[in-house]
């Protein structure tokens, strides 16, 4: 029996080539495997807006049996994961603001970065060891997911100067797309609703054949389904907006990563920088 990773695979790999129908079911398999787990085959079908037969094809399309063969795979992922956190936290909202509305929001918050970190391990490493290789990377977020690529540009830049925002200033995104060339990095940060400028982005890496490296959350995202590497975060959160404390936390893993790779180098750069600002008045003084 394959792992879920290597289901989740196979179903990006395919994703293009599937009808809508399956291509609705498979999107459902990949953002809400809990679900998939507990719930019967009739009810994903019914959260994911297709036809209970439509399930049993697509998992036969999978190279499965039928839908109890695909199921397994998923209720073996969640055997040793702790339950979910946000369903108590969402009926807490519902019923209006309290003293422990903060306490659910840490909770989850808690959760969404254990799921992050079970996802992304390996994935991290992965993702780094590409971007060392890379003569050049670009990092690009917008909207609400700019802090989190400029937090990663920030901390990456303070050891590597050969990385450049991508952040369509002043409607530059064309001019900036152009600065991105073969064997380049690209680094792109986006969650649902998936804003434009993100998927042109990474739409242009994969045109001019630079690495696409993509932090979003689903393995079917507009701007995962070609990336090289896709580190997935969760963004579950009591309060009316996604939270992105696990983006954030997934972009720091990544520079930390980037940061044992480099090795000496790397330092001799970050006490280079950090002289630089001390000596040019960047922090107030004690």
């Amino acid at each position: 029996m394959p792992t879920f990773d290597q289901l989740a695979a196979t179903i990006r790999d395919r994703f293009p080539d599937l009808s809508p129908q399956f291509q609705a079911g498979a999107a459902f398999l990949l953002d809400y495997p809990d679900e998939v787990a507990v719930l019967s085959m009739r009810k994903v079908a019914e959260r994911a807006q297709v036809q209970p037969a439509a399930m049993v094809r697509l998992s036969q399309q999978l190279g499965f049996p039928g839908w109890n063969e695909l199921r397994e795979i998923f209720v073996s992922r969640v055997r040793t994961r702790p339950e979910p956190l946000t369903t108590r936290a969402r009926s807490l909202v519902k019923g209006g603001a309290d003293h422990h509305l903060g306490r659910d929001l840490a909770q989850a918050q808690s959760h969404n970065l254990e799921l992050t970190l079970a996802q992304n391990a390996d994935s991290v490493v992965d993702a780094a060891k590409t971007l060392k290789k890379a003569p050049h990377v670009h990092v690009a977020g917008f909207r609400s997911c700019y802090p989190v690529a400029f937090g990663l540009l920030y901390g990456y830049r303070l050891f590597r100067p050969s990385v450049s925002l991508v952040n369509g200033e002043a409607g530059t995104l064309e001019m900036q797309l152009r600065g991105i060339e073969k064997r380049h990095a690209v680094i792109v940060v986006s969650f649902a609703p998936y804003s434009v400028e993100a998927v042109r982005v990474a739409q242009a890496a994969i045109e001019r054949g630079a690495k696409l490296i993509a932090l979003t959350d689903s393995a079917v995202s507009p701007i995962a389904l070609n990336a090289d590497h896709t580190l997935i975060f969760a963004h579950e959160s009591p309060s009316f907006f996604p939270s992105l404390v696990a983006a954030s936390a997934l972009a720091e893993m990544l520079v930390a990563q980037l940061l044992a790779l480099e090795g000496k180098d790397a330092i001799a750069n970050l006490e280079q920088a950090e002289a630089a600002l001390h000596s040019q008045g960047a922090y107030a003084a004690n």
